[in-house]
Parts: structure tokens; C-alpha cells; sequence
């Protein structure tokens, strides 16, 4: 029989969703970050539209970075604090400093990429163990990713 863990999930499966949580937690702790520096670093012609825009997007990944740790403890694991853990361990590399408002939007459209291709490995795997939590998180979150990317994609004129 399997090991149940305490929100009734098979054990074993839920580890491997934690581990998959944690690398999901690494590149949002790195996309936040970055997209701080590009709300801090920005100049130029769409200065203020982007500044407002940037300081939404990095609220709402500091709210996602704190459900995606709740989550994990949610399974019965310990989320990674560690910075320099993430910067390991994520696909989402640094960006130094960017003051063009055309190459952050860029770098935001790469990210939510990556993001969106972990999350969609979220929903196989959350699904495979009968994870309804997860599941439903990673799919609100793509829904409404899926609008930001069309829209910054818009922005470039893409």
C-alpha cells in the first residue's frame, strides 16, 4: 500500500512535485528579481508606462513566490530560501542591469517561457498524483500568463 502524506497524496509522488515546486520557485525568485531591476533601471520614451507595469508584475510574482512555498509545504516539504540556491538551480539566469524598456519586455516574454513550460510540467505531474491544489494553481497561473505574454508580445509589436 502507499505511503499517504498528510493531505491524503501518495508520498512519493508528492516529493517529486515539491522538487518540480522548488525549480518553479527558483526561476520566479529570479524573474522577480529581475524585473525589480527593470521597474528601478528604466529610461527612455515609455519610462512611466513601464515603470507602473513593471512594479504590477513584480508584485504579483512576490505573491506567487509565496504560494508556491506554501504549497510545498502544503506536500510536507521544506521550500528553498536560499538565493543563491535559485540562481543555481534556475533556468531564468540574471540580467544585469537593463535601462531599454524593448530588452526587458523582451527578457519578461523569455521568462514567462520558461515559466509557463515548468507550470505546464506541473499540471502532468499534479495530475498523475490526483493533486487538485496544484493543479488548479498552475492552471490559473498559466490562464493568466498566457494574456501577459500576448499582451507585452503586443507591446513589441509581435
Amino acid at each position: 500500500m502507499n505511503k499517504l502524506n498528510a493531505i491524503g497524496l501518495d508520498s512519493e509522488k508528492s516529493a517529486n512535485l515539491a522538487g518540480k515546486l522548488s525549480e518553479l520557485l527558483a526561476n520566479y525568485s529570479i524573474f522577480y528579481q529581475n524585473v525589480r531591476g527593470y521597474h528601478w533601471n528604466i529610461k527612455g520614451q515609455k519610462f512611466f508606462e513601464l515603470h507602473l507595469k513593471f512594479e504590477e508584475l513584480y508584485n504579483d510574482l512576490q505573491l506567487k513566490i509565496d504560494e508556491v512555498a506554501e504549497r510545498i509545504l502544503t506536500l510536507g516539504h521544506a521550500p528553498n530560501h536560499r538565493y543563491s540556491d535559485y540562481a543555481k538551480s534556475s533556468a531564468i539566469v540574471e540580467s544585469s542591469e537593463v535601462s531599454d524598456g524593448m530588452k526587458a519586455v523582451a527578457d519578461i516574454l523569455n521568462s514567462f517561457q520558461t515559466i509557463i513550460t515548468i507550470q505546464r510540467e506541473l499540471l502532468l505531474l499534479s495530475a498523475e498524483a490526483g493533486d487538485e491544489g496544484t493543479n488548479a494553481l498552475m492552471s490559473d497561473y498559466i490562464r493568466a500568463q498566457e494574456k501577459l505574454v500576448w499582451m507585452y508580445s503586443s507591446f513589441l509589436g509581435k
